[in-house]
Formats: C-alpha cells, sequence, structure tokens
C-alpha cells in the first residue's frame, strides 16, 4: 500500500475499536489489523505498543498481567471516547474497506492481464511454427522473449523431434503452473483468493485451451 496506512491519530483510534470488542494482548492486536487488511500491511511492535501505553497513560485502557502475556482491555473512559468520535470511527472503517477493495481490485487486474498476455503468447507461439523469416527464425512475441526463446531455442524448435516439441511445451506449460501457483498462494496469504477469483482464473483458462484447440486446427486446415 502506498502512503500512510493510518492518517494520525487512527491506529489510536483503531486499537480502541478493537479492544472494545474484546480484550487482546500486543500479538493478537497486531493480528487483527493484519486480518482486517487482507495481509496488506502488518503493524510493527515499534508502532503498536508505544500506543497502548499511551492509551494506558490517559486510562482509556487497562492492562493485566497473565502468565508471560499482558493483556489489554478497554475501560470507560475509553468507550466514552469511542461514542464521542462515533463519526471518526465509521470514517476509519470506510476507509479501510476501500484500502481492502482496492487491493482485491489490483490483483484481480494483474490475473487478467497475466492470463491476457498468456493466450497471446501461446497463439504466436503456434502461428510462428508456420511463419519462419526467410533466415530460419520465427517471428511473434516469443522471439523477443528470452524465457520462451530459450525453451523454443529459436528456429531448432521448426526442426525438433515430436517428443522434443512435447517436451518443450511441456517446460512451458510447467513454468507457467509454478508462476500462477506463487501468485494464488500470495493472493490466498492476503485474504484476495476469493470463489470470484477462481470462477475467474476456470474461465480464463477455457479460453486459453479453446484458443490453442483453434489454433491447432487452423494449421491443420492449412496442411490438407
Amino acid at each position: 500500500m502506498n502512503g500512510p496506512v493510518f492518517a494520525h491519530g487512527q491506529m489510536r483510534l483503531y486499537l480502541l475499536t478493537l479492544l472494545d470488542e474484546s480484550p487482546k494482548h500486543g500479538y493478537e492486536l497486531i493480528q487483527a489489523i493484519e486480518q482486517r487488511f487482507a495481509g496488506a500491511y502488518v503493524p510493527s511492535t515499534g508502532t503498536v505498543y508505544p500506543r497502548l501505553a499511551k492509551l494506558t497513560e490517559e486510562g482509556l485502557i487497562a492492562r493485566t498481567e497473565e502468565g508471560r502475556k499482558t493483556v489489554y482491555s478497554i475501560t470507560d473512559a475509553g468507550r466514552a471516547e469511542l461514542a464521542r468520535r462515533k463519526d471518526d470511527t465509521a470514517e476509519l472503517e470506510c476507509d479501510i474497506e476501500s484500502s481492502v477493495r482496492r487491493l482485491a481490485d489490483e490483483l484481480r487486474s494483474d490475473m487478467r492481464r497475466s492470463m491476457s498476455s498468456l493466450r497471446d503468447d501461446l497463439d504466436a507461439a503456434m502461428n510462428s511454427t508456420t511463419n519462419p523469416r526467410a533466415d530460419g527464425t520465427s517471428t511473434g512475441p516469443f522471439a523477443s522473449r528470452a524465457g520462451f526463446a530459450r525453451a523454443r531455442e529459436s528456429s531448432k524448435f521448426m526442426h525438433a523431434t515430436s517428443d522434443e516439441r512435447i517436451r518443450k511445451a511441456e517446460e512451458l506449460l510447467q513454468s507457467f503452473r509454478q508462476d500462477i501457483r506463487s501468485d494464488l498462494r500470495t493472493a490466498d496469504a492476503n485474504g484476495a483468493l476469493t470463489e470470484h477469483t477462481l470462477d475467474m482464473l476456470a474461465e480464463q483458462l477455457r479460453q486459453v485451451r479453446e484458443r490453442i484447440d483453434d489454433s491447432i486446427k487452423s494449421q491443420n486446415r492449412r496442411r490438407r
């Protein structure tokens, strides 16, 4: 997230809000904030604990020792502070919701662009095998993409055996699988791997397969 997550005084107010739900120790408060921001923001102990100390000094929260843990709970004065700043609390929650939605939208947009790029690259790979240049090299985006160029070994791909071509195709698919798996795990860690995202992925993969089938059928017709 760009810029400060909380404006001046908002962290203090949000800690009060979390403690109004139930007593918590410091690490639980950090986890609650991380979860609320879907993993996109994790406050440091240097951010949280000084504010807890200040809230304690002001009498808005109380601290008790439970074994090795220090548990914080809101006081009547803290509840009165929340009631007095009810409008500020509502505005803070709206700001947080807006940030979480924006992060989820950015992730979905990145995935759509990735899938669109994959479709274009797969189409280019299929078409380039039947459209070589005079010097024997292929045309299309793969010619300038280092990763795909290495997998295809430039014009050697055109003269490879069937087994070699299958192996190279499997290498491309495996590379894509690893990339998308990493992206999905990141999305899941950030709380942005929703049912909508999975439905979108399934639809995009279905379209990719249809494009590959169409390209293969088109090449078969040209060879007849």
